[in-house]
């Protein structure tokens, strides 16, 4: 018969079994727990320059740079170059996004340097199956633009594409008109290179998580599917706001955007309509998947609530057809091949036409505008040449 004493024995024995096995099961859980509370004591922010994963909103999420540090400077011979994995390697799924202070565009290009002159970039080590531009409307969001420069790019990269990313400012202190730069976006960026896709993006949003691919569907994709504001919910069936793609065949068959709201709201749902009206529908990434953190800002001076939306919103059916790329009119005033970016500033005229007010006088030293290429007969641009008929190009950063 077992003693009382060799029952204890037994018992402690089975328990401390139990222990080990609990403690193996839930390693990495207890490594989360105690990197929380090790960033606890930090200082706020320091962490984003770190490679070390992080947890933020109940999803673990790494540092966006970390997979890149292997790349190299030294292109491949073109004899010896192959195409890229169709899943890209260097996809490491959600990423930790915060907003340190003091961030530079200085340190951003340090941070990516293999991005070339105008913010284009292509894999070092394969031929990139799929070439997006980037097309992002801006005014005044200098500070904005900055941080998302910063994750954009690595988070690019790490999809193994070849992209491009163009600012496309508007010039002067009249109403902001998003929708009316993406089509100038739209129309320089295919002047300059074939793209197969095209995103619209806003600059207040980053991405969490680079499984979010930025290649084109099949249909027009709603990219932004779940931001932080709302809860990281679909707000409504409908909704394409924040970030979408097209291919170009997409963007023609649905007569680009509308060119007539000016200030906030409204055009998204527009270009909504359109896509449906062009026999379309809208893809989109999982929830999990297609997650974005806003910038917190202030609604922008200049870029006022639209009080026409709604009523304009009831005529697209009656006006996609008539208003949009077709109707398209602007003048380019300057074109700077940035050392992150594109920035082409540009004059959109006023809701009266592109000539109802004076185009705004040019700087000194800023550039003129490149040559046009295939412009269609209703999309004007304009600079000053000089006699030789060649263009001047301002490279200098802002």
């Amino acid at each position: 018969m077992v003693s009382f004493q060799s029952r204890w024995r037994y018992l402690f024995m089975f328990l401390g079994i139990q222990l080990v096995v609990m403690a193996l099961l839930s390693r990495e859980g207890y490594q989360k727990r105690v990197t929380y509370f090790i960033r606890i004591f930090r200082k706020p922010d320091a962490s984003v320059f770190s490679g070390r994963n992080h947890s933020a909103a109940g999803i673990s999420g790494g540092d966006v740079y970390a997979n890149l540090s292997h790349l190299s400077k030294n292109h491949i011979h073109a004899d010896e170059i192959h195409y890229c994995p169709k899943t890209s390697p260097l996809i490491g799924g959600p990423i930790h996004v915060s907003f340190p202070s003091g961030l530079t565009l200085a340190q951003v290009q340090r941070k990516n340097p293999l991005v070339v002159r105008g913010g284009h970039y292509r894999p070092p080590d394969c031929e990139a199956r799929h070439r997006t531009a980037i097309i992002i409307p801006h005014r005044h969001r200098e500070h904005h633009l900055k941080f998302l420069l910063y994750y954009l790019h690595p988070f690019l990269q790490r999809q193994q594409l070849s992209y491009g990313i163009y600012i496309i400012h508007q010039a002067g202190n009249y109403t902001f008109n998003r929708a009316k730069l993406m089509n100038v976006g739209f129309r320089e960026a295919m002047r300059e290179e074939d793209w197969d896709c095209l995103f619209f993006h806003d600059v207040d949003l980053i991405p969490e998580d680079d499984r979010n691919t930025y290649v084109c569907d099949a249909n027009p994709k709603h990219a932004a599917i779940a931001m932080d504001k709302f809860g990281y919910k679909l707000p409504y069936k409908m909704y394409f706001g924040g970030v979408s793609a097209l291919t170009p065949l997409h963007y023609l068959k649905m007569n680009g955007f509308p060119n007539n709201y000016w200030g906030w709201g409204g055009e998204d749902d527009d270009i909504g309509v359109r896509v449906s009206l062009a026999g379309m529908y809208i893809s989109r990434p999982s929830l999990k998947v297609g997650r974005y953190k806003m910038i917190k800002h202030k609604l922008d001076k200049g870029n006022d609530v639209n009080p026409k939306r709604f009523n304009m919103l009831a005529k697209t059916r009656q006006t996609w057809k008539l208003d949009g790329m077709n109707t398209a009119e602007y003048e380019i005033i300057s074109r700077q091949y940035l050392p992150l970016y594109t920035n082409i500033t540009v004059f959109i005229g006023t809701e009266a036409g592109l000539h109802s007010t004076p185009p705004p006088p040019k700087a000194a030293g800023k550039a003129e505008a490149k040559p046009a290429a295939a412009a269609p007969a209703n999309v004007q641009e304009k600079g000053a040449a000089k006699p030789d008929g060649k263009v001047k190009e301002d490279t200098s950063e802002k």
